[in-house]
């Protein structure tokens, strides 16, 4: 439903709008805080305008952007497809990472989250290959077939995936260029590269480990059939 400003300056909205908030995380509300004047707009006539609106959750600003759609006598239509200015930032457990490389996919990241989508998968690229030099000679040719795993699971067609490959694994000396179609895909193919190497490897060791333990401890306070038996009393 489209969203107005009325003659009296009042802001009529009649689907409220819930969103990730970048601050808070929480999938919430967003309240209208701050609207456009209808004098204003009338005045000016832009193509776009600014509405801030604070998160129903921690009440932080969150400001978008939305298109005029038509000038009315008694009221300016603005379109209901809101264009947040300040994205949430990319989520990934950071902590299993080893610092050099949590640095670059935070940095990387970043990038994906402001819109510039060669520095993302340039970092990205740095990112894999930091992690590859701790790898054996054959690290190399297992991630590439990881991804391509991943591609395939995830029914990418041919040519995106040879712009991911590419980002990714090509050639060093040239600029990956990705748009954002092939980012939003790149984003999510490297949070499982990295997920699948270091995340839950290390979830995995350590629940072995722990299980491993566990079955230790068991057996050795198990007494066997045959020391029971030879250790009980003699009854008469």
């Amino acid at each position: 439903m489209p969203i107005y400003v009325n003659k009296n300056n009042s802001f009529e909205q009649t689907d409220m709008v819930s969103r990730e908030c970048p601050h808070c995380g929480a999938h919430a509300q967003l309240l209208p805080l701050s609207t456009p004047s209808f004098d204003a707009l009338v005045k000016a006539r832009p193509r776009h305008v600014g509405i801030v609106f604070t998160c129903a959750a921690c009440s932080e600003p969150r400001f978008v952007r939305a298109a005029v759609r038509a000038f009315e006598p008694e009221r300016v239509e603005l379109s209901p497809n809101l264009m947040e200015v300040e994205r949430a930032r990319e989520r990934f457990q950071y902590g299993y990472l080893p610092p050099e490389i949590e640095r670059l996919l935070r940095e990387a990241f970043d990038c994906y989250t402001a819109g510039c989508y060669t520095a993302f998968a340039l970092l990205s690229r740095h990112a894999v290959e930091a992690a590859l030099q701790t790898l054996d000679a054959a690290g190399r040719r297992r991630w590439q077939e990881l991804l391509r795993d991943v591609l395939r699971i995830a029914e990418i067609d041919a040519d995106m995936t040879r712009a991911i490959e590419a980002a990714l694994f090509g050639d060093p000396k040239t600029l990956p260029a990705i748009d954002a179609d092939e980012a939003a895909v790149l984003i999510e193919a490297v949070k499982d590269l990295f997920y699948q190497a270091y995340v839950r490897t290390a979830k995995l060791q350590a629940a072995m480990k722990m299980r491993r333990f566990f079955a230790g401890e068991h057996a050795r306070n198990v007494t066997p059939i045959e020391h029971a038996r030879r250790d009980r009393p003699a009854t008469s």
